[in-house]
């Protein structure tokens, strides 16, 4: 497979940028972020937008890939609605155009736990994340799949983590017994996108238990 990776300069993307380098199915991968990652390696080419609502659609530079891992993201702590709404809703939906939605085509969305499909609640960016999953889905991809992972431990030798996530990673093996269906680590999540888009899921909407299927899967 050739895939693009967005938000490979935060944890997440970062995290999935890796296990698509390391994964011998996938030969080449576009890493698509505001600035380089500052990393070298055969398989990786960089596309650097400084603002995804910018960006048209059908843009060529995104047209040949077989999947779209969107892992560009930011919390919504401190944020009114209409501006998480540009920057998740509108960002994630203007790009999904800018790839060119194809029957060929799988788009994984990482969202997160407790999103709101209804797009309605209490909380803000439950209902943003939610509309974005929703209008996503109306797309003509070969399949939309919304990861929405829990608690994630960064796999080592990752350089975008932040001190915070540092420190929740340490209490991970705590979380794991006691949440074992809202932790995993983010070389789960990326394998699990990998084998989802190489294969598909029976569901749209991927929970931290959907996400060790897949794993499991890809193990066999």
């Amino acid at each position: 497979m050739k895939v693009i990776v967005t938000g490979a300069t935060g944890m997440v993307g970062e995290g999935v940028l890796q296990e698509c380098l390391g994964n011998p199915q996938i030969k080449e991968v576009l890493s698509v972020s505001r600035k380089s990652t500052g990393m070298t390696h055969p398989k990786l080419k960089e596309y650097i937008v400084a603002d995804f609502l910018l960006l048209k659609e059908g843009d060529k530079t995104l047209n040949g890939y077989d999947a779209c891992f969107f892992c560009a993201g930011v919390s919504s702590v401190g944020m009114k609605e209409p501006e998480y709404t540009r920057i998740t809703y509108d960002t994630t939906l203007t790009f999904a155009k800018a790839v060119g939605p194809k029957p060929q085509m799988t788009f994984a969305y990482v969202s997160g736990a407790g999103t709101n499909s209804s797009e309605k609640g209490r909380l803000m960016w439950a209902r943003v994340k939610g509309k974005t999953e929703n209008d996503l889905m109306k797309l003509p991809f070969k399949q939309v799949i919304a990861f929405r992972p829990g608690a994630m431990k960064f796999t080592e030798g990752q350089k975008n983590v932040s001190k915070m996530n540092k420190f929740l990673s340490r209490l991970y093996p705590v979380f794991k017994i006691v949440l074992p269906n809202a932790t995993s680590t983010l070389r789960q999540v990326g394998q699990a996108m990998i084998y989802a888009a190489q294969n598909g899921y029976e569901k749209n909407v991927v929970e931290v238990k959907d996400i060790k299927i897949l794993v499991n899967s890809a193990l066999k």
